[in-house]
């Protein structure tokens, strides 16, 4: 198996958020989260920015009723 590039890891961290992803791919992004913080912080913004827009849409819906 070969380490993912950060590029990789970062489209893997975001297909991750809208589908499940194959062992595989779960592997080997895991294996490459463990050892760059960059791609670990990066991960960690992808799921704020998400829950925050999620938040953000539920707050419009509810106040343009």
């Amino acid at each position: 198996m070969r380490l993912l590039t950060c590029k990789e890891t970062t489209r893997l961290v975001s297909q991750g958020l809208d589908r499940e992803l194959a062992f595989g791919e779960r592997v080997a992004l895991r294996l490459h989260l463990a050892i760059c913080i960059g791609c670990r912080r990066a991960g960690r913004q992808m799921r704020y920015l998400r829950q925050a827009v999620r938040k953000l849409a539920v707050v419009d819906v509810r106040s343009s009723r």
